[in-house]
Parts: C-alpha cells; structure tokens; sequence
C-alpha cells in the first residue's frame, strides 16, 4: 500500500494514523473478548426460575415461530409466562398459548398495540423476583435461565443480558440474515469486551434481557418509561433495551451480558430488504440513547468509562470509515497516482476485503460458508455509514418502520404540542390506560 500512494505519501498520513487507531481499538476489543469469563451458576443458587422467573414477552403478531420459542423457555422451568398484546388479538393469542401450556401462560392486553405499555402491563402482573423480557421469536437453551440467574448473586445487578445468533427463517441463510450474523458477531465481541474491562454496555438487547423485579415496579419507573419523549414532543416506543439499560447505569446498579454458549439465544430477523429499515431503526435508538447518556444524564462517564468512550467512537466512526474510499476515488478521478487506476482500486479493495475478514474470523471459524459474503458486508458497511449520517438528520422519526402500528397514533398531535406545559397528572392522562384481561 504504501508503494501505491508514494507519491501523495503526506496526504496518506492522516488516514494511515486513523487505520492504525481503527485497528488498534479493534485488537483491544479482541483481546478483551478473549479474557473475558461468564459468570457460572452456584450449585446452591439464591434464585431459581420455577419460584422466582417470569417471562413477560410483549406482542401483536406472534405466529407459529412463538411455539419453539415458548417451548424452550418452558425447557428452563420458569414460575410463568405473561404474554401482552392488544385487545383485538386477545382470542388468537390466547389459542396460540393454549396450544403451548395453558397451565403457564397468561395473556393480557392493553387497548392498542404499544410495546411500553404491554411491558408495564406485563411488570404490574409479576410477583416473582425477576423479570425476564423476551421477542416471541427468541429461542433459549435450556440452560439459558441457569446462567442469567448467576449473575444476580450480585446483590448489586440490575440487569442481565445474553450473546445472539441468528436463526434461519427459511432453510438457509439469505444475505440479509448473514448480515445479520456478522453484525451480532461483532456485537457479541464488543460487549464482551466492555462487560469485561468496566462492566459496562451499550445495550442490554430487548431480545432477552432480565432485571430484578423491584426495579421496575417502581411508580417512577413506569411513569418516566411511557412518557419518553425525544426533545419533548416525539413518543418513544421502540429503543426500550436502550432506556432500561441507561435506567440501571443512572441508578446505581450493575449490569452484566452473559456470552456464552449456555446462554446463547436464536433469533429470526428479517430475510429481505426489510432488515435495512430494522437497522435504520436502531441506528436512531443509538443516536438518542448514546446523547442522552454521554450528554444529559452523564453518568455514564464516571460508571462506565470505556462504554462512553465506545459511544465517542460511534459518534465519528461513519467519518473515519468513508474517508478512505473518499480519498481513493477523488484522488483517482484527478489521476493523482503514478499506477494505472485498476491496480488502484484492485489493490484497494484487497486491502478492504483482507481487513474485513480478519475482523469476521469468530464468525467464518463457525460457519466458513458465509466468507462468499463478505463482499456484501464490505458493502453494506458503507452504506450504514451514510444510513447513521442519515438517521443522525431524522431522529424526530419514531415509527417502528417495520410494523403497521405505530405508537404516534396513542398520541393525538393537540396533546403533543401541548405536552411541555402540562402538570404531571395531566400528562398521565395523555396515555391511554392499560387493562388486563
């Protein structure tokens, strides 16, 4: 590389000290991940699942991937299962659980479909200990309660989260859902990496996360939680993993993700282009989230310092990943080089396709077939940085993107806009009230 720019070795220099960083944080992170332990389980533990777990899954549109998901969260025992839907899914629900264990699981619902509200409503109808949120297409080991359960030893732990893998929708994978992998891969490594150097994370993802009980029965909580509001006047719906996990962070308790075979789960996402509007949705929850932990709250500084130096990074990483190609292609186009253009941008895209394969060997190690598709991820990655540029510029976008419901449509725009001069009680009116069935 350095005999192909030589001529413009001095323009190089900058971008060759950012590479340096980029890949120096990156062996950092590695190093980090490969340190890392689990927490095991005690052979005489304080919490078992069968007295002290419920499983509250929120949801309007579960379908036949629900029964092996709820098959093997049965597998780890749990005292209950709650599922929270909306009132005119109640009868589909309710059959879908029958056909499971009606003996275990209980359906709710609130009046519209809104995943704060069916949370809260599923946390009001809890009296075990811990709470554990799951998608109703998360797929558990039957040892995955086992080991989130471990970590609550801590009289200090809040939450717990736990390492994913993708499941296939259809017999294989398609490009989107090994997107998907390469992307929880490199998730998995980095909140290895902070769990292990700070304690910290990013995220607890709402896949499934588990949090004690008390915490979120408190009325300040559950008031603060369905009433957020980006710059006041947006209702948030989504990024829930994101306000719970600040919430712990803020409040003085632990946090801990599980990467581990035994707490593996399995997840479907989706098989088509409609994974990019999935991402351009967290992309916006991250952008809000990271603001207002490293901004507003500020908490995480002293707490978490590697995670907020994470979120730093984040910040600037679409900057530093386009300089490059930038530099290359206006470079070339103004026939700066002393190579033909070809071997430029053959070389080039070498040196990308080398580094990105490096950074994806825990991933090729376990399935070596999806290497025909780092190319896409080389790709892709481009793309989500000028999607996180994008998503930057519309945060004042809430919808779900990838749902017909919407939780705008619980806000009527009179009471939005008048939301910032309201007293506390006539806020709570602005929400609708939940009810059980």
């Amino acid at each position: 590389m350095l005999y192909l720019t030589k001529d413009l070795f001095p323009v190089f220099v900058p971008l060759g000290v950012v590479g340096f960083y980029r890949y120096l944080w990156f062996i950092i992170k590695l190093l980090a991940y490969f340190f890392y332990r689990p927490m095991m389980p005690k052979s005489n533990p304080t919490y078992r699942a069968e007295y002290d777990v419920t499983i509250v899954v929120p949801t309007i549109d579960a379908g036949e991937e629900f029964k092996e998901a709820a098959h093997s969260w049965l597998a780890n025992n749990p005292k209950e299962i709650i599922i929270i839907t909306e009132t005119k899914m109640k009868d589909a629900l309710q059959e879908l659980a029958n056909s499971v264990d009606p003996t275990k699981i209980r359906v709710l619902t609130v009046p519209k479909a809104n995943k704060r509200l069916q949370m809260v409503e599923g946390i009001r109808n809890t009296t075990s200990e811990i709470i554990v949120f799951a998608d109703d297409d998360a797929i558990w080991t039957p040892t995955c309660l086992e080991y989130i359960l471990a970590c609550f030893e801590d009289p200090n732990m809040g939450g717990v989260g736990t390492s994913q893998t993708v499941k296939s929708v259809g017999r294989y994978q398609t490009v989107w859902e090994v997107l998907a992998g390469f992307r929880l891969t490199i998730r998995n490594i980095e909140i290895a990496a902070s769990t292990h150097i700070d304690g910290g994370v990013c995220c607890l993802s709402g896949r499934t996360a588990a949090y004690r009980t008390c915490i979120l029965q408190d009325p300040q909580f559950q008031y603060e939680f369905t009433h957020d509001f980006w710059l006041g006047k947006y209702p948030l719906n989504s990024g829930d993993d994101k306000f719970l996990t600040r919430w712990m962070v803020f409040h003085g308790w632990n946090t801990y993700v599980q990467i581990c075979k035994e707490a593996e789960l399995l997840s479907t996402f989706k098989n088509n282009w409609r994974f990019i509007k999935q991402v351009l949705r967290w992309t916006r929850n991250t952008w809000r989230s990271d603001f207002r932990s490293l901004f507003m709250e500020r908490r995480i500084w002293s707490r978490h310092p590697y995670v907020a130096f994470t979120m730093i990074d984040k910040i600037f990483n679409p900057i530093t990943l386009l300089s490059g190609p930038i530099s290359v292609i206006v470079l070339s186009a103004q026939d700066k080089f002393h190579l033909p253009i070809w071997d430029i941008i053959i070389s080039y895209v070498v040196w990308l396709m080398m580094t990105r394969i490096i950074k994806l060997l825990p991933h090729l190690f376990k399935r070596p077939q999806d290497i025909i598709w780092v190319p896409a991820f080389l790709v892709f990655g481009y793309y989500f940085a000028i999607m996180k540029i994008y998503a930057l510029f519309t945060l004042h976008e809430v919808g779900w993107g990838t749902r017909a419901a919407c939780f705008c449509s619980l806000y009527p725009s009179e009471k939005i806009k008048n939301w910032n001069s309201s007293s506390p009680d006539d806020k709570k009116s602005l929400l609708p009230g939940a009810t059980s069935t």
